[in-house]
């Protein structure tokens, strides 16, 4: 576990997108929020005031489905604009050139071991982008606006961990030693491999981590728990039937 701060973190998934409810290698592409989605992102809000969380501080990934969350989060809690603040080593994973497909078109074309490799290993990184697809990311207003390193041909979960562990020297470890309450606002893998750093998680743990959409998850005390255990529980064990984040 964490070593423990004076601090609060709080963990949160994006509420569900739109490419969340159609089954899609999301990564990189930039849905919003589905109406599910934005429901869960309120209801996020409303866990961390009755758990009297409101965070000093929103950390958020551009991508619009986290955005967008935090804007609804920062709203319902009445948290000043200069509150949040983006860092693109929160992004999601990039899963190459599987962006865009369905799973369970790669499933049936690349087989059970396989398909669970690309998705859950840490060290397996998904076919690259093709030329044509990654000029396409790069040439939107997203990935202009960011920084060249940004944007890869396709990243494994190691990658992402690297990132994560970057953007939790510069930015998170000296609000926490400074007492402050912390959101962090991300994706599915971004924050698995958040967890991986924060935890010293080994691969084993790591291929069985799975965080739902829309449940705040809180590092406080040199411990972690959900706010709502019960719900957030059975929403992480009905993602791993589906297959994992």
């Amino acid at each position: 576990m964490t070593s423990r701060l004076s601090g609060s973190l709080v963990l949160l998934r994006h509420g569900q997108s739109t490419a969340n409810a159609a089954g899609l290698f999301t990564g990189i592409l930039d849905p919003g929020l589905s109406v599910s989605g934005a429901a869960e992102a309120a209801a996020a809000a409303a866990l961390l005031r009755a758990n009297d969380l409101v965070p000093d501080a929103v950390l958020v990934s551009p991508l619009q489905r986290a955005s967008q969350t935090a804007a609804i989060v920062a709203a319902t809690l009445g948290l000043p604009a200069s509150t949040v603040v983006v860092d693109w080593r929160l992004n999601e994973r990039n899963y190459g050139a599987l962006t865009g497909r369905h799973k369970d078109d790669v499933r049936a074309e690349a087989g059970e071991a396989q398909f669970l490799a690309w998705r859950r290993s840490v060290d397996t990184a998904p076919p690259a982008m093709s030329d044509q697809l990654f000029a396409a990311v790069a040439d939107t207003a997203l990935f202009r606006g960011l920084p060249a390193r940004a944007l890869t041909r396709t990243e494994s979960l190691r990658d992402v961990m690297g990132r994560v562990g970057e953007f939790h020297t510069d930015r998170v470890l000296p609000l926490l030693a400074a007492g402050r309450t912390l959101l962090v606002v991300a994706h599915g893998n971004s924050l698995r491999a958040y967890c991986a750093v924060l935890e010293n998680l080994d691969e084993s743990a790591i291929h069985r981590l799975n965080l739902p959409t829309g449940h705040p998850l809180v590092y406080q005390d040199g411990d972690r728990r959900y706010l709502d255990a019960p719900r957030a529980e059975a929403a992480a064990l009905a993602l791993t039937l589906d297959g994992g984040t």
